[in-house]
C-alpha cells in the first residue's frame, strides 16, 4: 500500500528516529542524536505533508518554473540552475512550525514533536533572489507560492499536499536556497530531492520540497496551509483550550528561541563520587541571533552562562557547552535557557497557547542521577 511505501522508504538509513505518524510520514530525532554540529542525514527529521511522489531517474533533468508577477517567466531544469547561477552552501537550521508541541497543556492538535523537529545541515544551491531577478520582479510581486510534486494524503495529485509562500523581503534573503545538495551528497529523495526550497528561520513548511513551481503572486498566497489556522498565531493571548476560531491571528515567520541539551542523554547516571557535570547543546533563534545559553541545576535559583561557539553563518545553530560542580550524589535537573538577540528568552512553562501547537520554546529539561538510584 501506498503509506507502507511511504514509511518504509522515508526512514530506511534513519538512525534512531522517533515515528509520529506514517500517513503523512512524521519522524523526529532525540535530542541526544542531535550531538553532531552539522546534522548527519541519517539523523536529520522527517516531516512530510502528503505522500511521496514518483521515484525522480534524471535529477538533473527536474523542472520547475517561476511565473505570475515577473516579466520573463521562467522553466528551469537542475541542470540550468546548476551551470547559470552561482553556487552557495550554508550551514543552516531547519525547524518544524509545531516543534515542541507535546509541552502543551491542554494538548494541541497535531503531531506531537518533543524538541526533535529540527536539525542543522549543509545545504546547497543557488539563492532563489538570483533565480527572480532574472526573470524580473515586477513593481506588483508581493509574495510568493511554492507547489510541489508529492500527492496529498490521500493520493490526489490534483490537490496540493501543502502549498505555503512569503514575502518578496524573505524570498530576496541571500540564504533563503533553492536547494540540491545536502552534507555534499545529492539531496535525498525523502528531504526533497532532487530539488527543494529551504527558507531558513521560519517554519519549515516553507521549504517545499520536490519543488516543481514558484508562483510570484501580488497578494498574499492562499494555498493549503496559508488559511484558517494553519501556521498562525494568535495576535492576543488565547486561554488554553480556546477553539481560536473568532480571534485575529498572524502568519508565523521568524521562529523562537529555542536551545536543547544534547549531552548528557536524559535518564543518564553516573558514578558516585562524580562532581563535575560536562553538559553541551545546541540553541538557534529564528532570524535573530541567540545571544546568551544559561544552565540550571537548582530549579533556576543560580544560572551559569555557557561558552558559545559562534556560528558559521546567519542561520546556523550555536552550539554551546558549560561543566557545572556537582555538590553531592542524588538526583538533578538540568535545564538550559537561550536569550535571543531581542532580550526574549525561552520559558520554564509553556506559554502561548493555540489550537494548533505552533511556537511552543520551553526550556529544555534532562534529568540525571550521581550515584545508586534515590
Amino acid at each position: 500500500m501506498e503509506h507502507k511505501r511511504e514509511e518504509r522508504e522515508g526512514l530506511e538509513g534513519k538512525d534512531g528516529l522517533s515515528l509520529l505518524g506514517d500517513v503523512p510520514l512524521v519522524a523526529e530525532t532525540p535530542e541526544e542524536l542531535l550531538d553532531d554540529e552539522t546534522t548527519p542525514i541519517a539523523r536529520f527529521f522527517v516531516r512530510n505533508n502528503g505522500l511521496l511522489p514518483e521515484p525522480v531517474m534524471d535529477a538533473d533533468g527536474w523542472t520547475f518554473t517561476v511565473d505570475g508577477e515577473v516579466e520573463h517567466p521562467l522553466s528551469l531544469s537542475l541542470a540550468d540552475l546548476k551551470s547559470r547561477f552561482p553556487h552557495k552552501t550554508f550551514r543552516m537550521v531547519l525547524e518544524c512550525g509545531g516543534n515542541g508541541r507535546s509541552f502543551f497543556e491542554p494538548k494541541a492538535e497535531g503531531n506531537p514533536w518533543t524538541n526533535g523537529g529540527v536539525g542543522c545541515a549543509e545545504w546547497t544551491g543557488v539563492s532563489l533572489a538570483d533565480v527572480l531577478r532574472e526573470a524580473g520582479l515586477k513593481e506588483s510581486a508581493l509574495f510568493t507560492g511554492h507547489f510541489g510534486a508529492d500527492p496529498d494524503k490521500h493520493g490526489s495529485r490534483e490537490h496540493q499536499a501543502m502549498s505555503r509562500g512569503v514575502p518578496i523581503a524573505k524570498a530576496l534573503e541571500e540564504h533563503t536556497l533553492l536547494v540540491w545538495g545536502m552534507n555534499g551528497e545529492p539531496l535525498p529523495f525523502i528531504h526533497g530531492g532532487p530539488l527543494r526550497l529551504v527558507v531558513p528561520g521560519w517554519p519549515g513548511s516553507l521549504s517545499q520540497k520536490w519543488l516543481k513551481r514558484i508562483w510570484v503572486r501580488d497578494r498574499e498566497h492562499d494555498g493549503p496551509g496559508m488559511t484558517g489556522l494553519s501556521y498562525r498565531l494568535p495576535v492576543r493571548p488565547l486561554a488554553p483550550g480556546s477553539d481560536g476560531r473568532d480571534v485575529e491571528n498572524r502568519i508565523i515567520e521568524s521562529m523562537p528561541v529555542r536551545s536543547i541539551v544534547t549531552a548528557p542523554a536524559d535518564g543518564s547516571r553516573y558514578p558516585a563520587g562524580t562532581r563535575s557535570l560536562a553538559i553541551r547543546g545546541a540553541a538557534w533563534a529564528g532570524d535573530d541571533a541567540v545571544a546568551r545559553v544559561e544552565v540550571t541545576l537548582d530549579g533556576g535559583a543560580t544560572w551559569t552562562e555557557a561558552a558559545m561557539t559562534p556560528p558559521r553563518n546567519r542561520y546556523d545553530w550555536t552550539r554551546w557547552q558549560v561543566s557545572l560542580a556537582l555538590p553531592e550524589d542524588g538526583f538533578y535537573e538540568i535545564f538550559a535557557r537561550a536569550t535571543d538577540s531581542t532580550g526574549r528568552a525561552q520559558p520554564f512553562r509553556a506559554a502561548n497557547w493555540n489550537p494548533n501547537g505552533y511556537g511552543c520554546n520551553v526550556m529544555h529539561r534532562v534529568a540525571v542521577t550521581v550515584g545508586p538510584e534515590v
